[in-house]
């Protein structure tokens, strides 16, 4: 018999299927940050930065020796002022990220699935191998989510379909009716999980978050975060609004102290500020538009985003890849997202940032094209 007392705890297989989660880069290879300009274009922030209120409320945030509230009760209560929701059905978490590892760890188990469309966020992959389940990825239509492929790729061990509505990175989204119709088509015993965490950007008619579904059906659950228009990324805070029974479930398996006082602070503030996320909005619409416009100017395709970010696809010759673009940018100080794990090897993420930021990459797109 072998001899095995050398060898330690052994994960589960599935956890061993797991790519570790690569973010965005914060500093540019080759460019010293204390003697050059360097623009973080890479994590989808908000280049306004948090609502002067959220700042001033870290003033007066609680003391470090005292653990925060483990209910997040005044933040709940102001995330349902805002939307006008029963706070009763709302859970916090430390992002959104955790809110999705919850609902994964609720729901799925060995032998179970989850499906997600082909470049959807990479933490759903993530939290479904960790709570033991097959992860079903279903393809994608000019890389936008497709109902009935959703709906072809369900069995009857489908458990939970996570769908990013707008995705992350394609900036693509799919009209509420048709959110509505995917959900009519689900069997009640799937979760639909609608991860809204760039709802906030979106201008379209026929767009909405899923409150009314949520607020409507036993088996929706909808996740929203405070790192993209409400400029709090640093504090980890997200949340979520569900059903009774789901949310009953989270709270269940959630640390006791999940989200810390800082971050319910300031998220409790910026949610009141209105003028804050107004000027957020303005400023994406109108750099969005052009930044989209000089990229398709210089001969760079460009997926139509409703987001606060663009992807930018090359048409990877041996002189123009998007390895190579990507290099370029990060010699003038440009940093952007690689999406080469999202199956989108030939094109970069590039977060929409502040006027100066936004044209240096049209100038290093412009100068590196020209070469």
């Amino acid at each position: 018999m072998p001899d095995t007392s050398h060898r330690g705890p052994v994960p589960r297989a599935s956890v061993m299927k797991i790519a570790p989660y690569v973010p965005g880069k914060s500093q540019a290879s080759g460019v010293d940050p204390k003697s050059g300009k360097v623009f973080k274009l890479s994590s989808n922030e908000n280049p306004l930065g948090p609502s002067p209120r959220a700042l001033a409320a870290l003033q007066d945030a609680p003391r470090l020796e005292d653990y925060p509230d483990g209910s997040s009760t005044r933040l709940r209560q102001a995330i349902a002022n805002a939307h006008g929701l029963n706070p009763a059905r709302i859970v916090c978490g430390s992002g959104s990220d955790e809110i999705l590892s919850l609902l994964a760890y609720a729901y799925l188990g060995p032998g179970d699935e989850a499906i997600y469309s082909e470049h959807g966020f990479l933490v759903y992959k993530i939290a479904i191998l960790a709570a033991g389940a097959e992860p079903v990825v279903v393809p994608e239509r000019d890389y936008t989510a497709e109902v009935d492929a959703i709906v072809a790729a369900v069995t009857a061990k489908t458990k939970v379909v996570f769908l990013a509505n707008p995705n992350n990175p394609t900036g693509t989204y799919i009209p509420f009716d048709e959110v509505k119709r995917l959900h009519a088509a689900l069997r009640p015993d799937i979760l639909l999980v609608l991860d809204a965490a760039y709802a906030e950007y979106v201008r379209r008619n026929d767009y909405e978050s899923g409150l009314e579904l949520v607020a409507n059906s036993a088996n929706v659950v909808m996740t929203r975060t405070f790192s993209k228009i409400f400029g709090l990324a640093n504090l980890r805070l997200g949340w979520c609004f569900g059903p009774e029974g789901v949310i009953d479930a989270i709270n269940r398996i959630r640390g006791p102290f999940n989200v810390n006082g800082a971050a319910l602070a300031a998220g409790e503030a910026a949610i009141t500020d209105t003028d804050h996320v107004a000027r957020s909005v303005i400023h994406n619409e109108d750099w969005l538009k052009r930044m989209t416009k000089g990229c398709e100017a210089l001969g760079l395709k460009v997926t139509p985003s409703v987001g606060n970010f663009v992807l930018v696809h090359f048409p990877q010759t041996a002189q123009h890849s998007a390895e190579q673009a990507d290099n370029f940018l990060q010699a003038r100080g440009c940093v952007v997202r690689r999406v080469s794990a999202y199956g989108l090897p030939n094109a970069l993420r590039i977060t929409i940032g502040t006027e100066q930021a936004n044209l240096a990459v049209l100038a290093a797109f412009k100068e590196f094209l020209s070469k």
